[in-house]
């Protein structure tokens, strides 16, 4: 088995201002699949046009997270956003289904120390429950990505013990963990137990090296080399996807990928 790579658009080829353009780019660079945030200031049909033009598959598309000027980042742990959490959840299930995207990153939000942690425990499991039932009838898997607290301070979805709780406790083939070795360095080490440990419930996997985000070759904590070839003896079969910021150039830093035995 090999494993296959997904370049992040919202990460790499920001050679490119737009979204739409780096489509294109990925493609030229030798990528079959790319992942995404939300695609703001885009319409369905331009991303939908820019990603078959390109003939490259769309393997993640993050949740619509509000007005991240302000400090949003999803709705799904925030008590009194139901109603915005739902939109979102509509709104990304209709450029997911344009894209032809399988997967859905449901972004927690951010919370506020006034704000009781049951309130907000609360409000995400009634918030899943909904994404679950919404994306069971498109063919779709949600995903929830713990994130470091270093990178996003007050995220709520912090912890990949939580994490797991929370999709064994749905207990939904359309619910999983998103893997980002990056964010599970940061929060809690030990990545070969943690993969092996985490794997039956892994949706998606994401890497970058720690601590400045940049390719897996950099200097930094991860040997990837060992990494990588740990998700394959595990049997890993998707993409992996590239959410770094490239040192230099995107397509120039690709060189780790035949370096460690692997192809586009």
């Amino acid at each position: 088995m090999s494993l296959k790579f997904a370049a992040n658009i919202s990460f790499m080829f920001t050679e490119a201002p737009s979204i739409i353009e780096r489509y294109k780019l990925a493609k030229e660079t030798g990528f079959k699949a790319v992942e995404s945030g939300f695609p703001f200031g885009c319409s369905i049909k331009d991303v939908s046009e820019a990603r078959k033009n390109a003939g490259v598959e769309q393997v993640l598309i993050n949740v619509f997270t509000g007005d991240v000027s302000k400090g949003e980042l999803g709705f799904a742990a925030i008590p009194g956003q139901e109603d915005n959490f739902k939109k979102s959840i509509d709104q990304t299930i209709e450029y997911a289904k344009a894209l032809n995207c399988k997967r859905i990153h449901i972004m927690s939000g951010k919370i506020k120390e006034a704000t009781a942690m049951s309130d907000h425990d609360d409000v995400y499991m009634k918030n899943l429950l909904y994404a679950v039932e919404k994306l069971k009838k498109e063919n779709i898997i949600g995903l929830i990505e713990p994130i470091n607290n270093i990178t996003v301070p007050n995220y709520y979805m912090n912890s990949f013990q939580k994490g797991l709780d929370v999709v064994k406790k749905i207990n939904s083939p359309n619910l999983k963990l998103q893997l980002d070795i990056f964010h599970l360095q940061h929060i809690c080490g030990n990545i070969t137990k943690n993969i092996k440990e985490l794997f039956p419930h892994i949706g998606h996997v994401q890497i970058a090296q720690v601590p400045d985000r940049h390719e897996p070759d950099t200097s930094g904590e991860l040997d990837y080399k060992y990494v990588l070839s740990t998700l394959e003896k595990e049997g890993y079969g998707g993409y992996v996807g590239l959410e770094y910021h490239p040192q230099s150039s995107s397509a120039g830093g690709l060189s780790w990928v035949q370096k460690y035995g692997y192809k586009l």
